[in-house]
């Protein structure tokens, strides 16, 4: 077990934690409405405001002419990129990079926020108005195809950008300069050479993955207002509605306001997977209520939200290979979307640092990427699906085993290193676990590519990946419980988007202090210092092992406080109406003890030696006690030099393939997955739901089309852009083990991106007719490949 730095970190009977089907408080008013999102605060007096969007793909504005808009009635105010207010707002500056405007005249991308911002008393006003604008476009040529991006003869988009990209070269690499749109990064690791001339055999492959959208459920945005209240002391106050509940740094930052007096009751923002990015929709409106002195609403619509969940990859593969499968050398070319200004790394660069070459035995791999500047779109830190390019690797170890005539977990099992060095043999207990679970719900019976037909005629397939597990670690969080008038009380900044920490932690303080999961009242307050924030489970698991320890230190408060009032017992305050009347007390059993002679069980203090001896919890203290605890679990092993392994999940995907429609159906997704320990498996559960449908949706139908004459996006809203139903899913089958292998709260780790994927289905495909297909594989080009297109 890992947890072995903390509290009870080896617990072994659980009440609470690990229970399924708990309604937590977050989950369950959103289930029935009672949650308020940022949308639902419309106000009295309050105005809307929307940006001007470039109708292009690469474009600055020259001028603009505002009168005609400005004489619109119910127009309240115009601010174009050259006003003081908007030019004194700074984006950026972390991770020691310059900050950029928040608006300027540049628009790098079709649908982005450029130049002009208009006020009006409705939406619909301020359409007019932004149709009456009088705009004088310079339009540029634009690169929305990375490959003819980077030809020598392309035109260069951003020949001297103002301000650093996020995507770039990593630090302390040596690279060549940028050249026209294309920036390099260059990673080596042992002799390239050598390990090819080790080879018995060397295959070459493309894995190609498309872009994809992954859309926040409620259009994001916020409501802001200023208000005047002694209460809160002297000067303005903010009151803003619909950011995130990190969102009051930024908002702190970016008006140099203190963030103590920025308040907002709304705590809830719809989920998006592991969504960090700050709209402009949410930033703005302190601005525009301080000019207006009324409240303000800016929102993004449905087609102003088709951000990327994963850029635009191309991959070339050379593997290298022993007769018995064990792969000498990597060789990964990659050409990788740089996006628009502003863009994740997480998208590029950031997948060199961390990725499924770390896991195997090869000490010979060089990763080699071309990062191309484009026009089409902008991926939010870190709005990813699933990065480090995994599956590049997932797809090679199938085309050795085709290629040996082997099992593809065969292939995957010898190459995959053990937990001590990159030279151990022997793969984390975890992996072998979750393979053989796998084996057993699917009757693994694997056959070679178009072996196999169903009952029904079609084609059958089927694929096999592994992944580690992400972490976050080295997140430090600051908790704190009450107990308050007999009631333990959680309070919390709130959640961040699609994340139910807070659940986990309510969870493992009951069970940490012997109450039941209801019994811990969950208070959402912006000012509070505590946020559960993190990655998705990972965060969660995290989270919850500092809140472990926090809640192991209220309950030491709470048995000495019981000790306390037993020997001494506070006199009764307040104004006397008369004797209390009834029966006297009983004797307190607690009194002649030690706080180590007690225990918390059941929601009552008792004595260990003698359990049936006890008081209720509100009855044995009531003083009112809090405790706080600062710090994180311990490191992850994967934090060692990224070079060993701690837990480990795997999935399965079966395919039927229609050889006269070119339809795929996927008959079934298998998952055994290993997060250390289950804490809230509802969350757990939906995660991995959640993962396993966007896969099927990058890999079947989701794509975004672009005009390559204009540049601007085709596909952008719901009929155009293909999104999975349920109609389209299975059931995810699911087989969660608990090694208690994990970092983090009773040895858990979560699962994190660990099981999105981008070619599992791809894979199966493959494996169903024979033929590589990219995604997304519809049937237009199942049947091309068929050659019956």
């Amino acid at each position: 077990m890992a947890d072995l730095a903390g509290a009870n970190g080896t617990r072994k009977e659980f009440r609470v934690v690990g229970k399924p089907n708990l309604p937590g408080v977050l989950s369950w008013s959103q289930a029935t409405g009672v949650a308020k999102f940022g949308l639902d605060y419309v106000v009295p007096d309050m105005l809307e405001a929307k940006f001007l969007r470039s109708p292009y793909a690469n474009a600055w504005i020259r001028s603009v002419d505002t009168s005609k808009a400005r004489a619109i009635p119910g127009v309240v105010d115009i601010l174009t990129w050259e006003d003081e207010d908007l030019r004194e707002l700074r984006l950026g500056g972390g991770m020691g990079g310059q900050s950029e405007p928040f608006l300027d005249n540049i628009a790098d991308q079709e649908g982005a926020e450029v130049g002009v911002i208009v006020v009006a008393e409705n939406v619909d006003i301020c359409e007019e108005a932004l149709r009456a604008l009088v705009v004088d476009w310079v339009v540029l040529p634009h690169v929305v195809d990375l490959r003819r991006g980077r030809e020598a003869d392309a035109a260069v988009i951003r020949p001297a950008p103002p301000y650093p990209k996020a995507g770039g070269p990593r630090p302390g690499t040596q690279n060549p300069p940028k050249k026209g749109n294309v920036s390099y990064s260059n990673v080596n690791d042992g002799d390239i050479e050598a390990g090819f001339r080790e080879a018995d055999h060397i295959i070459e492959y493309d894995v190609n993955t498309a872009a994809f959208s992954g859309h926040i459920p409620n259009p994001t945005g916020s409501v802001a207002w200023w208000f005047d209240d002694a209460v809160h002391g002297e000067g303005r106050n903010l009151r803003i509605e619909g950011i995130p509940a990190w969102t009051e740094d930024s908002i702190g930052d970016l008006y140099h306001f203190p963030p103590e007096k920025i308040f907002r009751e709304g705590m809830f923002l719809g989920g998006r997977y592991c969504d960090w990015g700050n709209r402009k929709t949410q930033l703005i409106t302190p601005l525009l209520a301080r000019r207006t002195g009324r409240p303000v609403r800016c929102v993004n619509n449905r087609y102003e939200m088709y951000d990327f969940n994963l850029n635009q990859r191309y991959v070339h593969m050379k593997v290298g290979f022993k007769s018995n499968g064990l792969i000498t050398a990597i060789d990964d070319f990659s050409i990788a979307d740089s996006g628009v200004r502003g863009s994740s790394n997480f998208g590029n660069t950031m997948d060199q640092t961390y990725g499924p070459y770390f896991t195997t035995r090869c000490l010979n791999v060089r990763q080699r990427m071309d990062i191309v500047d484009s026009n089409r779109g902008k991926m939010y830190l870190s709005g990813q699906h699933n990065p480090m390019t995994w599956d590049s690797l997932m797809v090679g170890l199938y085309m050795i085993a085709e290629k040996l005539g082997k099992d593809p977990i065969e292939i995957a099992t010898l190459n995959l290193h053990g937990p001590t060095s990159q030279a151990d043999p022997d793969p984390v207990p975890s992996y072998e676990a979750c393979v053989a679970a796998l084996k057993k719900r699917m009757n693994w019976n694997w056959h070679p590519a178009g072996a196999r037909k169903l009952p029904d005629g079609r084609l059958h397939g089927a694929s096999f990946r592994y992944n580690q597990c992400p972490r976050h670690s080295g997140m430090n969080y600051e908790t704190k419980l009450e107990l308050r008038r007999g009631k333990v009380v959680l309070a919390s900044k709130g959640p961040t988007i699609g994340h139910y920490a807070l659940e986990c932690n309510a969870m493992v303080v009951a069970e940490e202090l012997g109450l039941e999961y209801q019994d811990i009242h969950i208070e959402l307050n912006s000012h509070e210092i505590y946020r559960p924030y993190g990655g998705g489970s990972d965060g969660s698991t995290a989270s919850s092992w500092a809140m472990k320890e926090c809640a192991h230190i209220l309950k030491q408060r709470i048995l000495e406080a019981a000790v306390t009032e037993a020997n001494a017992p506070a006199a009764g305050g307040g104004i006397s109406m008369g004797g209390r009347g009834g029966a006297p007390d009983a004797p307190n059993p607690f009194k002649g003890l030690k706080a180590e002679d007690l225990d918390l069980q059941d929601g009552r203090v008792v004595v260990k030696a003698d359990p049936g001896r006890g008081l209720p919890l509100a009855r044995a203290v009531r003083a009112n006690l809090f405790a706080t605890y600062s710090g994180r679990p311990p490191l992850a092993l994967w934090n060692q030099r990224g070079k060993a392994l701690d837990t480990m999940n795997v999935a399965a995907c079966e395919v039927a393939v229609d050889t006269e429609t070119g339809e795929v159906e996927i008959l079934r997704f298998v998952v055994a997955a290993d997060p250390g320990k289950i804490l809230r498996p509802t969350s757990l559960e939906s995660q991995i739901d959640q993962v396993m449908d966007f896969s099927a949706g990058c890999q079947l139908q989701e794509e975004f089309v672009y005009d390559p004459a204009t540049g601007v996006k085709l596909s952008t809203n719901m009929f155009d852009y293909r999104k999975v139903s349920m109609l389209d899913m299975p059931r995810v089958e699911l087989d969660l083990l608990e090694t208690r292998a994990g970092n983090a709260c009773y040895g858990a780790n979560g699962i994190s991106h660990s099981l999105a994927n981008t070619h599992l289905v791809i894979m199966a495909i493959h494996n169903a007719t024979g033929k590589w297909i990219e995604s997304p594989a519809t049937p237009e080009k199942v049947l091309q490949a068929l050659g019956k297109g």
